[in-house]
């Protein structure tokens, strides 16, 4: 048998899973502000859009 130089291969391994992020973007996920912010600027928006279908 020739088993030598094979290497079993794990279906799952690290590889197939993401990316970690990085500090930045760890932090830009947490921050409170931005959340806020992005919040009603997506709250203007669809108010936009509602708005607008009704005039």
């Amino acid at each position: 048998m020739l088993t030598k130089g094979k290497e079993k291969t794990i279906p799952y391994s690290n590889m197939s899973f993401g990316t970690e992020p990085t500090r930045m973007t760890k932090f830009w996920r947490r921050c409170y502000i931005k959340q806020i912010i992005r919040f009603f600027v997506l709250n203007l928006k669809i108010m936009r859009i509602v708005v607008g279908g009704h005039s």
